[in-house]
């Protein structure tokens, strides 16, 4: 029987709340696969297996996978009886037509009462596989690894693993609204948060009608790329320009930029308080611009209720832009555009801002009328990864995930339930 076989590694340290993450995974699973032929979703051992219909599309079950929050690897498997004889016969049925230049056998036991030692194991299989195809063995740095995994009345074989996005289950560590620009800092600093758990909400400031509809056409295809990994989220557009054109006439040049980040934060604070967001996120990087000084940073979330999380801070310039390249968002955010940052921008900004001159500064504006003012203009979508299970699905998916999940309980093993 054809399955893929998942592996987790961080969930496996939850203890007893492990679970609890299982199940997320499960349902983030089920939904991420909706109609490509998964006909049943069971938890075996420190594993879990996706059971595959016969006419299931291996290759696009492979390809969502790499974009599930949770997953640290899997193969595509074939699940035999616990018995030596058959795990040899299927894998000599099953082996590659094509030649590695060398291979090993890596057997792990999750059954305790399986009387032959993985080592052992481990003779027994790779004699037969090199008799009957020639193959050398390299048991330190093989060209293919043969797989095996015996858990409680059943085993599998593979022949290789492949890497998923590692993490934790989308939804396990809770909201997050994440601050967008068309940059190509702030997407991988959401990435970072939606791979810890965080279900994330986008948020992009824009200066329309006084500059062009660009930024947001771009901000829509970041949104898009960073969907893949939760299926669906929410992107808000708020018009920032007018609110812009009122503070360059009370606010002193030098100081407009420190304002302007605040009166952001500020907005986003409100969003996350309506969404039930715990924390906010953003791209800044310590020294990398002019209001990423320390002094600055400190000032900018000075009052904010909720936590501003900075996961790029200590990187430089050149570990951000690999990552998103790794993502797919560098060939987007390196589109030229005009987004807010442009607008009323004073050429020599304040480095090392006071909050107190920051505060009387901002006495004269009616921040208040700002925040409701630009909530209420704002403009809310929905992006799909454009995949069946999409947010929309989720509460039917978790209607049925008891109907699908089988759980094996078995005793300790010399098998830990780590990724390996």
């Amino acid at each position: 029987m054809i399955s893929v076989l998942v592996r987790y590694q961080e969930l496996a340290l939850k203890g007893k709340n492990r679970p609890w993450f299982q199940r997320h995974l499960v349902q983030h699973l089920q939904r991420a696969l909706a109609g490509l032929g998964v006909r049943e979703v069971r938890v075996p051992m420190g594993r879990i297996e996706l059971v595959l219909s016969d006419a299931a599309s291996t290759g696009e079950v492979r390809e969502r996978l790499k974009y599930v929050f949770g997953v640290a690897n899997f193969s595509l498997a074939t699940r035999v009886t616990p018995d030596v004889d058959a795990i040899i016969a299927g894998i000599l049925r099953d082996l590659p037509k094509e030649r590695p230049a060398s291979f090993r056998v890596k057997v792990r036991r999750a059954d305790a009462q399986f009387p032959m030692p993985s080592p052992e194991m481990e003779r027994r299989i790779g004699g037969p596989v090199a008799e009957a195809t020639g193959w050398t063995v390299d048991l330190r740095h093989p060209a293919m690894t043969i797989g095996v995994e015996v858990l409680p009345g059943q085993a599998f074989y593979h022949f290789g693993k492949e890497p998923g996005p590692g993490g934790l289950p989308t939804g396990t560590s809770g909201r997050i609204v994440a601050l967008m620009s068309g940059g190509i800092d702030s997407p991988v600093a959401a990435y970072r948060m939606m791979r810890r758990g965080c279900r994330a909400t986008l948020i992009h400031f824009h200066s329309y009608p006084f500059l062009s509809r660009a930024s947001q056409d771009k901000a829509r295809q970041l949104a898009t790329r960073l969907a893949r990994y939760q299926l669906s989220l929410k992107l808000l557009l708020v018009p920032f320009g007018e609110i812009q054109r009122q503070v360059t006439m009370t606010v002193p040049s030098a100081l407009r930029v420190v304002v302007y980040r605040r009166l952001m934060l500020r907005i986003a604070d409100r969003v996350a308080h309506h969404d039930g967001a715990h924390a906010l996120v953003t791209g800044d990087v310590v020294g990398q611009v002019a209001s990423q000084t320390l002094e600055n940073l400190a000032v900018v979330g000075h009052g904010i209720a909720r936590p501003i999380l900075r996961p790029l801070v200590g990187m430089d310039k050149g570990e951000i832009i690999n990552e998103a390249i790794r993502l797919g968002t560098y060939d987007i955010s390196i589109q030229p555009d005009e987004d807010c940052c442009t607008l009323f921008t004073p050429r020599h900004p304040v480095t090392r801002a006071r909050r107190d001159e920051i505060v009387a500064a901002e006495a004269a504006l009616p921040v208040d009328a700002f925040i409701d003012t630009a909530l209420r203009e704002a403009h809310r979508e929905r992006i799909s990864a454009g995949v069946p299970g999409s947010e929309e699905s989720a509460a039917a998916s978790r209607s049925d995930v008891g109907a699908v999940i089988k759980l094996t309980v078995g005793a300790g093993s010399d098998h830990d339930t780590s990724a390996d």
